[in-house]
């Protein structure tokens, strides 16, 4: 079986697994207060270029966001997102279950605008309601789009003008870089917080949350704590983000989603010229065609995918995924089956 199922389908860059087996028997302190964890958030401070930004590693991606919405939201505060957000449709809740209301916008391409920023907050007058405080986006976006430099720039404007957080989730932001959207130092002058993915590029798993906003920095540690997000064995966390930053800029953990976007484009090309559509035009590691149901039958015996949509009854919306770690022989043989059934 050939998966395209995601990006999160092996286990790590092999440097990691050297640097962590290198390590094994160093006897390092718990909790992220280890050398490698502190070495760490000095090379993530130094790729962003902001050496007073507070680095926390956490485990996931649906706890960071959790842990991190949770502390920096007062309990009758809401966040504003997209409807197709992470947070409002792939963790379980985990947003509401602390108390914090998700306002849901229709978004185009599945990015937030301005202009749905300025109705959220309008339609939430009074303290009948709650009260829009923050601003949640993803780079990439659940359909592999790509916020550029400008529509984060606008949203940041918006944000300021209506008192609001930006926070960027970023499980797939090494996508985002290899593609061309902002730069870390871009995210490190415009975010209040942003969160570096790991499980999706090349680590074990881990997510690097950058906090800029002073006032978002007190005692977070606390937070990460009552979530039960603190690692005893805190210094694995920081080995992976240690090897991923070894250079300080950020560019070979760019480097390696740079091949995953690449696979994703051979994929999209050729999918392309067999005359089939796609649902989105995503420049990313996710790709989403529409086949036949047919179609979609005959290549789920050999090819792993998630489904994504129904367009209508005849046709399937699929979602492709590549990885850091995806072999161009497996991109020819899916193409090459797909071309047998066209």
């Amino acid at each position: 079986m050939i998966r395209f199922t995601n990006d999160y389908s092996e286990g790590c860059h092999p440097s990691i697994l050297e640097a962590m087996a290198a390590s094994n028997t160093e006897g390092n302190p718990g909790y992220s207060t280890d050398p490698h964890s502190a070495h760490a958030h000095a090379l993530i401070r130094a790729a962003i270029g902001r050496p007073d930004a507070a680095v926390h590693i956490l485990v996931g991606g649906t706890q960071t966001n959790a842990t991190a919405i949770a502390a920096f939201l007062r309990p009758y505060e809401a966040v504003i997102a997209a409807t197709s957000a992470h947070i409002c449709v792939h963790e379980t809740g985990a947003i509401e279950a602390t108390g914090h209301k998700c306002i849901a916008c229709p978004a185009a391409d599945g990015k937030l605008t301005p202009a749905a920023v300025r109705a959220a907050v309008a339609a939430h007058p009074d303290e009948h309601m709650v009260k829009p405080k923050m601003v949640y986006i993803s780079q990439t976006t659940e359909i592999g789009t790509l916020y550029t430099l400008g529509e984060v720039e606008a949203l940041r404007a918006v944000c300021d003008e209506l008192g609001l957080y930006l926070y960027l989730d970023g499980a797939r932001l090494a996508a985002g870089l290899a593609a061309g959207g902002p730069s870390l130092a871009d995210l490190g002058r415009l975010c209040d917080v942003f969160y570096i993915g790991g499980t999706k590029n090349a680590a074990l798993f881990g997510e690097a949350l950058v906090i800029l906003n002073d006032a978002l920095k007190p005692d977070f540690r606390y937070n990460i704590k009552q979530r039960g997000g603190m690692l005893a064995k805190g210094w694995l966390l920081g080995i992976q983000f240690e090897t991923l930053f070894r250079d300080g800029t950020g560019a070979f953990y760019t480097s390696l989603a740079a091949h995953a976007n690449a696979m994703a484009l051979k994929l999209k090309a050729g999918i392309a010229a067999l005359g089939y559509p796609f649902a989105c035009d995503s420049v990313t590691n996710q790709q989403f065609p529409i086949f036949p149901d047919g179609v979609v039958k005959a290549l789920e015996s050999d090819f792993g995918f998630e489904f994504s949509a129904k367009p209508d009854e005849g046709h399937t919306c699929i979602r492709l995924v590549t990885s850091w770690a995806t072999p161009e022989a497996n991109v020819d043989a899916f193409l090459a089956a797909l071309k047998a059934l066209s």
